[in-house]
């Protein structure tokens, strides 16, 4: 059931892309942008696996619809760590399980974008914006010769604030840097004491725009 609702919404995601590239009536390719970061982050809102990692990409295809608003779609991937220490775990009121941990979490966030410029100038345009979409998390822990997993779905949202920056004449070769915080809601089981229910994050982005 899961699999069909987020399937259903990267389809709608999709068609409401294209809808809007056909509903502007002066296709322009230079407005067109395609974006590549690499991704710093640091979860703060569970203990599972909260090292600031700098193991993520994001991905970015963004169309200035006006002067000032850009919208696009939107994918990035990241995979935060933690090793725990030899502990007994308790499973259950009769089991017990006796092992040090390596903590895995990864997070493939996908969904629309948008963007809106503080200040349109030449050379550098500040910006805020927003990411919404769905998120495919796999929460995972190995210990001795094996290891459990829950990968669970859930929704996600990520405003931003950053800078794109133009050295160049034509506009079509530049740098970007942002900084973000995101949510989402996904609920895992996992060995830890606690279960993880919705995951905060903050980071931010260095990149290339062309």
């Amino acid at each position: 059931m899961k699999t069909m609702i987020f399937r259903s919404f990267a389809i709608a995601c999709c068609v409401m892309l294209c809808g809007v590239a056909k509903g502007y009536a002066q296709w322009d390719a230079r407005k067109m942008h395609f974006t590549i970061d690499w991704q710093v982050n640091a979860p703060y809102s569970t203990d599972f696996a909260d090292k600031i990692s700098g193991w993520g990409m994001n991905f970015e295809a963004t169309y200035n619809v006006a002067p000032r608003w850009a919208i696009g779609g939107f994918i990035n991937f990241h995979t935060n760590h933690r090793y725990v220490g030899r502990q007994t775990l308790q499973l259950s009121p009769t089991e017990s399980l006796t092992t040090d941990q390596q903590r895995s979490a990864y997070q493939l966030p996908f969904g629309l974008t948008t963007s809106y410029s503080i200040y349109n100038g030449k050379v550098v345009k500040p910006y805020v914006g927003v990411k919404l979409g769905a998120a495919y998390t796999r929460y995972t822990t190995y210990y001795g010769t094996g290891g459990v997993y829950d990968n669970p779905w859930g929704f996600y949202a990520s405003p931003e604030i950053g800078l794109r920056i133009f050295p160049f004449k034509g506009h079509r070769l530049g740098f970007h840097i942002a900084g973000y915080y995101s949510y989402m809601t996904n609920k895992a089981e996992t060995l830890a004491s606690e279960d993880i229910d919705g995951q905060n994050n903050a980071g931010f982005r260095l990149g290339v725009i062309f």
